[in-house]
């Protein structure tokens, strides 16, 4: 009964009690439950796409005539599908008119911006009884924004606005800087309409088809490095074409910018002449700057449903003729490319200007001899 009361004693080796000691929870050590981090990072991903979502979804496009959009100031036409052309006349009145002529304008300008129009001399017009109507591209100015928007729907605006201006069944057609790039699509989808084409400095699509790849690769690097990633984006990611032309981290189109390093030394003696654009810009834009100079780089470098170079002679009999003009010190288009261009396509009139930059048509007397030689065939 005594050893009963002592109880029963244990002699534990240290081997045993450091084991217990391993093995006995830290009630000091709090984990991180794996649940709680797997939650926190689905909700910095959520959140991170919302941003970037948000970041590339362009602004909805303030139409002209409507309760938040600008007021409607010009003349205008309605399409079919209910689209709105603006547009502007100039030159002899159209009714006693020998000659009928639409205008297209090129990147961020609008009808006003008829360069071969406003320069044209009085006498001239007289005495060749030119009419010249331009207009504001779909999203520019006072014309509705098209999200549709390609060559063929553009080349089928020409038509239906010479249609409801009544211009005949054939008139000629001047397309200068991108305007010249969509002269490429009426002669591919109305070259039944067209008495003559002019194309002035007309840009060219780097992925065109049927162009050599080494003169592309040339003509492409020889742009500025942001240039060459701007195009990229508009041809691979349109999607994006948005967001890289507003982001802040890398500089983007230097045409938007308005850097004078695209300037040829001709361009920076002729801009003066141009010095009353400064007041147009909110104009130009006033509908959304991606429904005009964003829905632009995407219409110019995007994947096109046909290609110039297979085009076939609108005027197989010499009843018209079509032109394609273009400084050799042009920096904004790849004027590389418009020689090769114009031998696979014989029937092109080509004529090169050395030392002439992407703004030779504002030069005094140009506009004169741009319209002879269209009228004359020569």
């Amino acid at each position: 009964m005594a050893g009963s009361a002592r109880g029963v004693s244990r002699k534990i080796s240290a081997a045993s009690a450091r084991a217990h000691t391993r093995n006995k929870p830290n009630n000091n050590n709090t984990s991180f439950p794996s649940g709680i981090f797997r939650t926190a990072l689905a909700v910095l991903l959520i959140g991170f796409l919302a941003w970037a979502y948000q970041a590339i979804q362009p602004p909805p496009p303030k139409i002209c005539g409507t309760p938040d959009g600008p007021p409607i100031t010009a003349p205008r036409i309605k399409l079919r599908d209910g689209r709105n052309l603006a547009y502007k006349e100039h030159g002899v009145p159209k009714a006693t008119a020998k000659h009928k002529i639409i205008f297209v304008h090129g990147f961020d300008s609008c009808r006003h911006d008829a360069v071969v129009a406003k320069t044209l001399s009085p006498g001239v017009a007289e005495e060749l009884g030119v009419y010249i109507v331009s207009f504001d591209r779909p999203g520019y100015g006072e014309s509705d924004p098209n999200p549709n928007l390609t060559a063929k729907s553009l080349s089928l605006d020409i038509e239906e606005l010479a249609d409801k201006l009544g211009l005949g069944s054939k008139f000629y057609i001047i397309g200068f800087s991108l305007g010249g790039q969509i002269v490429w699509g009426c002669l591919k989808y109305i070259p039944h309409r067209l008495a003559g084409a002019m194309l002035l400095n007309p840009v060219v699509n780097y992925w065109w088809s049927g162009l050599p790849a080494n003169l592309t690769n040339e003509a492409f690097y020889q742009q500025k490095l942001q240039d060459q990633w701007t195009f990229r984006v508009a041809h691979y990611t349109p999607w994006l074409t948005y967001w890289w032309n507003t982001q802040q981290w890398f500089p983007s189109s230097s045409a938007i910018a308005g850097s004078a390093d695209i300037l040829s030394p001709q361009d920076k003696e002729l801009v003066f002449k141009l010095s009353r654009r400064k007041t147009d810009v909110g104009y130009i834009r006033q509908q959304g700057e991606y429904e005009t100079l964003h829905r632009d780089l995407n219409f110019l470098f995007g994947s096109w449903e046909f290609s110039p170079l297979d085009l076939e002679n609108p005027f197989p009999t010499n009843e018209g003729s079509v032109h394609l003009w273009q400084g050799d010190e042009d920096l904004m288009v790849a004027a590389k490319l418009q020689p090769y261009i114009a031998e696979k396509l014989p029937w092109i009139h080509y004529r090169e200007f050395p030392g002439a930059g992407h703004m030779f048509p504002v030069a005094d007397g140009m506009s004169d001899t741009i319209i002879k030689s269209l009228l004359q065939g020569k």
